[in-house]
C-alpha cells in the first residue's frame, strides 16, 4: 500500500485534506498531511519541505500531493526522498529561480485571470472565498474551512524555487475545471509547457479537496496503482 502525503496551499492547514484523507484511508493506505509552517515568518520553502520530510518519517511507498500553492514544496520533497509518484491538484508548477511572488506574472497567471473575469463578470479572482475558493463547497464545510485559515507569511513568497532541474519522479496534475483561482485554459497550457504531459480533469473548483473528495481520492487512488504496477 502508498503512503499519501498530502501538502496543503497557502495559509491552510491539514484538515483541508480530511475528507479526502478518508477515502483514501478506507482503501488501506497511509495518509500524512502535516500544517506547514506558513504563519512562521522564520520559515521558507526549505523548512516547508524539512516539515513534510520530518512528518513522513520512515514511511516508504511515497505518492506526494500537493495543492495550489503546495507545488513549490511538494518537489522539493520529491528530491529528498524516494517517492513513487508526484501529484499537482489545482497546483503551482515553478521553474528554477522563480519565487512564489514572481509566478502571477512570469507564469501568465495574472492576465488569465483578467481575462476570464472579464468574460464571467468577475466570478474569477473575486475578492469573497466563498464565490472564488469555495463556490462549490457546502456553505457549512467553507465555513469551518475559512475558521481554519492561518496568515500566510511573506518569506516564502520572496525566495527563488531552489531546484535547478524537476525531481526525475512521475508527475501527474489535477486539473480542476470549475478553478476560478487558476483558469483552466491557461492552466491546461501551463501543464503541457512545464511538465509536458496532459493533465487529468475534475469538474470542481479550486478546493476539490472538500467539494469533489471522492473524485479526487478516485484519481489519487488511481495513480497509486499505476505506480504499484510499474514497481513490480
Amino acid at each position: 500500500m502508498s503512503t499519501f502525503v498530502l501538502i496543503h496551499g497557502a495559509g491552510d492547514v491539514g484538515w483541508s485534506w480530511h475528507l479526502v484523507e478518508a477515502q483514501l484511508r478506507k482503501h488501506g493506505h497511509d495518509v500524512v498531511a502535516p500544517d506547514l509552517p506558513c504563519d512562521d515568518d522564520s520559515a521558507g520553502l526549505k523548512e516547508y519541505a524539512d516539515t513534510v520530510v520530518e512528518a513522513i518519517g520512515n514511511r516508504k511507498n511515497l505518492i506526494v500531493v500537493a495543492h495550489s500553492y503546495g507545488g513549490f514544496t511538494a518537489p522539493l520533497v520529491a528530491a529528498r526522498l524516494p517517492t513513487d509518484a508526484l501529484v499537482l491538484v489545482a497546483g503551482m508548477i515553478p521553474s528554477r529561480g522563480e519565487t512564489p511572488d514572481e509566478y502571477w506574472e512570469t507564469s501568465g497567471c495574472n492576465e488569465a485571470v483578467r481575462a476570464q473575469a472579464a468574460r464571467d463578470g468577475g466570478l474569477t479572482g473575486n475578492e469573497d472565498p466563498f464565490v472564488t475558493f469555495y463556490h462549490d463547497v457546502p456553505r457549512q464545510l467553507a465555513e469551518e474551512a475559512l475558521r481554519h485559515e492561518r496568515p500566510q507569511s511573506s518569506t516564502p513568497g520572496t525566495l527563488p524555487w531552489p531546484l535547478e532541474v524537476w525531481p526525475n519522479v512521475r508527475t501527474h496534475f489535477v486539473l480542476c475545471t470549475d478553478d476560478r483561482v487558476f483558469p483552466s485554459d491557461w492552466l491546461r497550457r501551463l501543464v503541457h509547457e512545464r511538465l509536458r504531459i496532459s493533465p487529468d480533469e475534475i469538474a470542481a473548483g479550486h478546493c476539490a479537496a472538500l467539494s469533489q473528495p471522492e473524485a479526487l481520492a478516485n484519481v489519487l487512488l488511481r495513480y497509486a496503482g499505476e505506480a504499484e504496477r510499474q514497481l513490480q
